[in-house]
């Protein structure tokens, strides 16, 4: 079977997409970011996100503008509330990190910002300074963690919602007076959102697991051991190697991922070496979950405009044990 997929004849015919691994992952040749994209350029690139979820573009000697111009091709660009934005381009944060400022955060797995209403459609993230040694991304399909999932299982969670949180920096306010008033004004803008637990891609129409262990409080209508004990079994899904893609950083690497169906974790292997990166966010939508009563998700077949994805049929995806038909 023929891995790598060109683009049809035409504006675009020189972009090759190069699929990684079985689930996640493809490596985009033939595109040049220090120039606009074309529109048929863009469509090639766009649909390899949604298809595969994560797409790597290397060598990409690109300034913040260029980066910045190349997300805005996706929609608008959004501001962190709480992450280190440049003060001249609040849209870009730097990730800087050496052993004067240990890596923290990012060594869990999560999607971004699902404390929001309206969490990103994608991030794209670009190495400046990468360690000698470590410092890779590890990302994880969540649409292949839905598939993955016993049918009982499916029927259960189809319908849940989810509490999501900014709890990983709510330790950042003391009980002054000034920090709590911060605080209130925070929740004011974040008021915590019920997102569904299966969540539909807006493109695709592909199924997603929808949970993530840095954003997550509880599941509703669930008592709180309940509730716990069925987050960490869904939170461990991520943890699965044939849901997983694993980034070796150079510089000049550029990675965009879809914030809607993929998770990540960046290792923090390379203390005390230095690793810097520039990222800009992607606005998104409201979370739209399955609706009606449960019914088995069926192959997907591309939309009619090409910006479709799907599901590969048995044969042509790695299957693990329990997903094989022994019952």
């Amino acid at each position: 079977m023929d891995t790598h997929v060109t683009a049809p004849s035409g504006a675009a015919a020189h972009i090759v997409v190069v699929p990684i691994n079985g689930n996640i992952g493809a490596e985009i040749r033939g595109v040049d970011l220090r120039r606009p994209l074309q529109p048929a350029e863009f469509r090639v690139v766009h649909d390899a996100l949604v298809r595969h979820g994560v797409i790597i573009l290397r060598d990409q000697d690109i300034t913040l503008e260029q980066q910045m111009a190349f997300g805005r091709l996706f929609g608008e660009l959004s501001i962190h509330p709480f992450s280190p934005n440049l003060d001249d381009k609040r849209e870009v944060i730097v990730l800087d990190y050496s052993k004067d400022n240990p890596p923290h955060l990012t060594d869990q797995w999560h999607a971004d910002e699902t404390f929001r209403a309206a969490p990103p459609l994608g991030t794209i993230l670009r190495a400046r300074v990468v360690p000698e040694i470590g410092g890779d991304t590890l990302f994880a399909s969540m649409t292949a963690a839905y598939t993955g999932l016993s049918e009982r299982l499916k029927q259960y969670i189809h319908g849940l919602e989810a509490l999501h949180d900014f709890k990983p920096w709510r330790p950042l306010f003391t009980s002054s007076e000034a920090h709590q008033k911060k605080l209130r004004e925070i929740e004011a803008r974040f008021p915590n959102p019920w997102h569904p637990v299966v969540r539909v891609h807006p493109v695709s129409g592909r199924r997603i697991l929808n949970v993530n262990a840095q954003f997550c409080v509880k599941l509703r209508g669930l008592r709180d051991d309940e509730s716990s004990m069925i987050l960490q079994y869904l939170y461990s899904r991520a943890a699965i190697p044939e849901y997983q893609l694993r980034v070796r950083w150079a510089p000049n690497t550029v990675v965009m991922w879809d914030n809607r169906s993929v998770q990540h974790y960046a290792a923090h292997d390379y203390y005390p070496q230095r690793r810097t990166m520039e990222r800009v966010t992607v606005a998104g939508d409201p979370v739209i979950g399955v609706s009606g009563p449960y019914t088995p998700e069926e192959n997907i077949e591309p939309l009619p405009d090409g910006k479709g994805a799907r599901i590969a049929p048995p044969g042509q995806r790695p299957i693990r044990e329990f997903e094989r038909d022994f019952y």
